[in-house]
């Protein structure tokens, strides 16, 4: 006698049941499905959920019990590359609703991956929407949702969200003209608030940093900051502009009808992982505002010092100075290399309910716990200088200052460390060396900073290939000689292809690459009899210190980066090097 059944609608169901199946192969007792079968009838949960949810087996387990009790194929989906074609068949929200995922077609048949096959609801709704044939294969309610989440866009979501702005404009035209207004205004708020939510949305998926709203004469030009890189997402039609920033200068708190001048604002954006704190700047063009919207992820900025990049050498001669419980340690580089996040990692190693520890930044970009933050405000003479002054009284063990800008900051903040405090802070120079030349054009006195210097840390960032499409890619010949590659080392380089998992680019994340510039009892000497630059350098790197160069090279050699990325990164500071060691050798 066979096990199957017929149900009313000609599908085949089994009697065997999947706590049958788990028992049989020895994965569970009939104690735990008595258990699971209590949990089952208070939470309305299917018996599978329940016992992953308790832990009594895995999720592939219950996938292999039910591919075995309904005769339905097993996917993995982490090896499955799915057709950007499929994908579009099913909109996003209903593929989230029944927790499925389009794998592939053939002919005038579907295949489906579904965490339960015997949702026929979900089977009768993807048929009648695609009048298509299915197939259901069964994989992991998580392995589908990963993959949800890799393979569909936001993009489709903005698509139909503009849409929907130009409709309602089309509303509020013939609204207008009918005189009838009012309510009609307010309702024609939600696409554009829909719209905005997403574009924030894909941005925070894709790892940006900022988005850039830009008004051009026809259009209005979007792009996403994306491993340093900007890169263009899009462009929407010229009428949902005023709409746009609008709506962006609301959220940002700012003055919607001022549009001469530029504006500073800021909101939090809540996510399902935590809220992310959002700085809006505008800026007027000759085709309207222009506003950046940079994107303070958490999740992206709080690293250990271990995750920085440093190699385990100048890691542990960094951990070292940070140890001290006086002096100065600057970081030094220009805009966007990773400078605040080495400094909050800094703050984060030396918190602790001993320490007073007081910051001063403009502007605050993260609030950390236990840590207290002064903003810095212009408008009422609140600046670094007054800041330090004050933060003195307040008997501080760490103190953190945002930048050094001016001669006044910086003869506080080296005073500041020769008097029992930590002080750490940033600089913009090109490499570690020009920091000390840097405060003595800001008419530090010698021996003061020769005294007060502990460390100063260079860095810039470089973008990490995608391990998923990396493959080998030997140089050019003429690059070679560039690269500098010491006598006897490896010539084999790696770079990205482009994946799915990468969006294409051959890359994922960005690593730090350093250059550790520690003051021993030379370096001192140097410093007091005003040594330039160049000579300081040269004597860090006969002494072992790494320049930027040879440690982003170092880290191309590893498969870690590309070599084009080096010369991305690290040409201007070995340029400017270069360029003074000939003016020297001029002057000789």
């Amino acid at each position: 006698m066979s096990d199957q059944q017929t149900n009313p609608k000609g599908q085949k169901t089994l009697s065997k049941r999947i706590g049958d199946i788990l028992i049989d192969r020895g994965l569970i007792t009939n104690e735990q499905i008595q258990q699971a079968l209590a949990v089952q009838r208070e939470s309305n949960m299917k018996l599978g959920e329940v016992l992953v949810d308790e832990g009594f087996i895995t999720s592939d387990e219950l996938v292999d019990a039910i591919s075995e009790r309904l005769n339905v194929p097993k996917i993995t989906l982490d090896n499955v590359f799915v057709d950007p074609d499929v994908l579009s068949i099913l909109p996003l929200e209903l593929v989230k609703r029944h927790q499925l995922l389009p794998v592939f077609k053939i002919g005038d048949t579907l295949t489906v991956a579904m965490a339960d096959p015997l949702d026929f609801i979900a089977v009768d709704e993807v048929r009648y929407l695609t009048k298509l044939k299915i197939n259901r294969v069964v994989a992991t309610r998580e392995t589908i949702l990963h993959a949800v989440e890799e393979h569909y866009s936001v993009k489709d979501s903005l698509e139909d969200a503009l849409s929907d702005i130009a409709k309602q404009q089309q509303t509020d035209l013939r609204s207008t003209a009918s005189g009838a207004l009012g309510d009609d205004i307010v309702a024609g708020e939600a696409p554009v608030i829909k719209y905005v939510n997403l574009l924030i949305t894909q941005a925070l998926k894709d790892r940006s940093s900022d988005i850039h709203v830009e008004p051009e004469e026809d259009t209005v030009r979007l792009r996403y900051r994306v491993n340093g890189i900007l890169q263009e997402e899009g462009t929407p039609p010229k009428s949902v502009q005023s709409a746009l920033i609008s709506r962006l200068k609301i959220m940002a708190g700012m003055d919607v009808s001022e549009q001469r001048v530029p504006q500073d604002g800021r909101f939090t954006f809540a996510t399902g992982q935590g809220p992310v704190d959002v700085r809006v700047s505008t800026l007027p063009t000759i085709h309207g505002e222009k506003i950046v919207l940079r994107l303070l992820d958490r999740r992206n900025l709080l690293l250990g010092i271990d995750k920085l990049g440093f190699d385990p050498a100048t890691e542990q001669r960094f951990r070292n100075i940070l140890s001290k419980p006086e002096g100065l340690i600057l970081i030094s580089g220009p805009t966007g290399s990773g400078k605040t996040s080495t400094l909050y990692a800094m703050l984060d190693e030396l918190n602790s309910p001993e320490k007073n520890i007081i910051t001063v930044e403009d502007p605050v970009e993260y609030n950390l716990p236990h840590i207290n933050q002064v903003q810095t405000n212009e408008k009422v003479e609140l600046t670094f200088a007054s800041c330090l002054r004050a933060i003195l009284r307040q008997n501080p063990d760490v103190i953190m200052v945002g930048e050094i800008r001016d001669s006044e900051t910086a003869q506080m903040a080296v005073r500041s460390a020769m008097t029992g405090h930590l002080v750490l802070s940033t600089i913009h120079t090109n490499d570690a060396a020009g920091a000390v030349s840097r405060l003595l054009d800001m008419e530090v006195e010698s021996f003061l900073l020769g005294s007060a210097l502990l460390g100063v840390v260079a860095q810039r960032l470089v973008r990490a290939v995608c391990p998923s499409c990396s493959v080998d890619d030997p140089p050019p010949q003429e690059v070679m000689a560039r690269l500098q590659l010491p006598a006897g080392a490896p010539t084999t380089f790696v770079r990205g292809e482009g994946c799915p998992k990468c969006g294409d680019t051959g890359f994922k994340g960005r690593s730090g690459v350093f250059e550790f510039l520690m003051i021993d009892d030379a370096v001192q000497r140097l410093i007091l009899s005003q040594s330039p630059a160049s000579e300081i350098k040269r004597h860090a790197v006969a002494h072992g210190m790494k320049t930027l160069h040879q440690h982003a090279l170092e880290k191309a050699l590893n498969g870690e980066t590309t070599y084009r990325e080096v010369l991305r990164v690290t040409q201007r500071a070995e340029s400017d090097e270069a360029t003074t060691k000939n003016a020297q050798s001029v002057h000789i």
